[in-house]
């Protein structure tokens, strides 16, 4: 019994839920993260969406199950090791996906909406999309996408068109990653056994796309941080500080303006995340890379600490 239970938690694969935390974007973007009855919605809101994701990974492995076993690490998947039986791993799923929905029902119809469209777009590609070429890695970064607008409709939140276009960006960037470190770590011959889209993608493909979608990252959040909006002006709190804000001079205090500081932290886990795609395999999971390369973690807590502390110490209003 104890190993069933390992077994389910693995093929949940909780550490995934990390991503997951994309929802809480447009709550800390348009400064309620303090908001007691959002921050409390939006937490239910990653509740359901990570049962939902965790749901689909049953799925996914099911469906994967004979591919799995010709992978290097997924062969240890429980499913593909037969630790965990298919037809209680597709009714654990099952139920996964009702409670997921029912939670979602119960916050928001928008947000029901957005869970259904990313179990659409999941089961789509995992019985079609991941096999063609392209399209694959569009899909990837979809679900990105869908994570924070979720969390947009979720509390009724405008989120501004640059910050649209960093997200894509950098889930285009990531989803190019995954694919050039699965190809490579796979021999030729093994990964067009494991997912045909793999033979159809050459190193130099991936990397342009990779050169293209890390410089459209850093670049579409540079423009976030700049430009002015109607309904992102920022303004100075006059009770935090104000003889030192006081000081400073209005081209720093500009509209919007503080946030550039977080461009270099940026270009840094760039950098960062390119360097480990073409050091190993990490890169294959993206969270796992987030989890364990300590110079990524580190820039990361610093960009959400100068974030958190533009947003909410120099109080702005809502994007």
């Amino acid at each position: 019994m104890v190993k069933l239970f390992i077994a389910i938690a693995k093929t949940a694969r909780p550490r995934q839920w990390i991503k997951n935390l994309a929802i809480f974007a447009a709550l800390v973007f348009t400064g309620s993260f303090f908001d007691p009855n959002l921050f409390s919605k939006t937490v239910l809101g990653f509740i359901a969406l990570s049962i939902l994701v965790s749901s689909v990974y049953f799925i996914n492995d099911v469906s994967d199950v004979n591919v799995d076993k010709l992978h290097p690490f997924k062969k240890n998947r429980p499913i593909a090791k037969g630790d965990l039986p298919i037809t209680t791993a597709l009714i654990l799923a099952f139920l996964g996906i009702l409670t997921a929905f029912g939670i979602a029902n119960f916050l928001s119809q928008f947000f029901f909406l957005s869970l259904a469209a990313y179990l659409i777009l999941q089961l789509t590609y995992t019985f079609w999309l991941k096999e063609v070429v392209v399209v694959d890695i569009l899909a990837i970064a979809t679900g990105f996408v869908i994570r924070v607008y979720a969390g947009a409709f979720l509390i009724d939140a405008h989120l501004s068109i640059w910050f649209l276009l960093c997200v894509i960006s950098v889930s285009l960037f990531l989803a190019a990653g995954k694919r050039r470190a699965e190809l490579a770590i796979l021999t030729e011959k093994v990964a067009a056994q494991h997912r045909k889209t793999l033979s159809l993608y050459s190193t130099q493909l991936l990397d342009s796309y990779l050169a293209m979608f890390a410089t459209a990252s850093w670049l579409s959040w540079a423009l976030f941080t700049f430009f002015k909006e109607e309904e992102r002006d920022f303004y100075i709190s006059q009770s935090v500080s104000p003889n030192l804000l006081n000081t400073l001079p209005l081209t720093i205090l500009g509209s919007g303006k503080l946030l550039m500081i977080t461009i270099p932290i940026v270009i840094f886990g760039v950098m960062r995340y390119l360097y480990i795609v073409y050091e190993g395999s990490r890169a294959e999971t993206p969270e796992r890379v987030l989890l364990t390369d300590k110079p990524l973690l580190t820039s990361v807590g610093i960009w959400v600490l100068v974030i958190l502390t533009v947003i909410y110490l120099l109080h702005p209003q809502t994007y």
